[in-house]
């Protein structure tokens, strides 16, 4: 595994205000993502954990910090810095699927595809999810594990530095969320797009190179995986 790092955290802070009280959901947090890693983020609930996926997808700017990309300074970008960037460098990939429910799975991929120069071909892309003979098929036509299956792909066609799974197997069975997590480890192991997973889900961690632990909008371990689980071997 590559350690050049892909993005850098310095000592961001996030807070919200909720009518006349700050909830603070991220506290001075430094961390680094490495080039072609398989991170998984780990905390319960209102630990910060996806706040902090959305300021790493330009979704969310920090209150206070940096946010380093390459030479971008991410945390004092403007809309349209932060809309190319997420068009170009970032898929995105959530617990509910977030398809377009009037368009077939191919039309979800292909209007992904669309906003890069050297997309991946969609036919091929939906080939490596399993989905060859459901191109054609509305998400009210397919399963959870498929239409999440649809949302990887359309992830993947732009072929990301950086693909961002927020909560990917949480509303799937354990079956089928292995899977959803084997496609999700094939991906960053065949195009070297760096993984991100978010999740409650302790047991997702064995599968990650690095596993970060949040509490209370703190970073408070960082553990480091010599030898990996593949998704099949992990227990939950």
């Amino acid at each position: 595994m590559s350690k050049k790092v892909l993005m850098k955290l310095e000592q961001v802070t996030k807070v919200y205000q909720m009518g006349e009280v700050k909830v603070e959901a991220l506290k001075e947090t430094s961390l680094d993502i490495y080039q072609g890693e398989l991170m998984v983020i780990l905390g319960p609930s209102g630990s910060g954990k996806s706040t902090l996926l959305n300021i790493m997808g330009g979704l969310d700017l920090p209150t206070g910090g940096k946010v380093l990309y390459g030479n971008q300074v991410l945390s004092q970008a403007g809309d349209a810095e932060l809309t190319e960037f997420r068009r170009t460098e970032i898929g995105f990939v959530f617990q509910f699927y977030n398809l377009i429910y009037d368009l077939t799975s191919r039309e979800n991929v292909e209007l992904a595809a669309n906003l890069v120069d050297e997309p991946l071909y969609t036919e091929e892309i939906l080939g490596e999810v399993g989905l060859s003979d459901r191109m054609d098929h509305f998400p009210s036509q397919l399963s959870g594990g498929e239409q999440q299956r649809v949302s990887i792909a359309r992830a993947a066609v732009k072929k990301p530095q950086l693909l961002l799974c927020d909560e990917p197997t949480g509303a799937l069975d354990d079956k089928t969320g292995k899977k959803i997590l084997d496609l999700l480890l094939k991906f960053n192991r065949q195009y070297g797009s760096t993984v991100v997973i978010v999740t409650h889900n302790s047991a997702i961690g064995n599968m990650a190179n690095r596993v970060i632990r949040m509490r209370s909008g703190v970073v408070t371990e960082i553990i480091e995986n010599a030898e990996p689980l593949p998704p099949e071997r992990i227990e939950w």
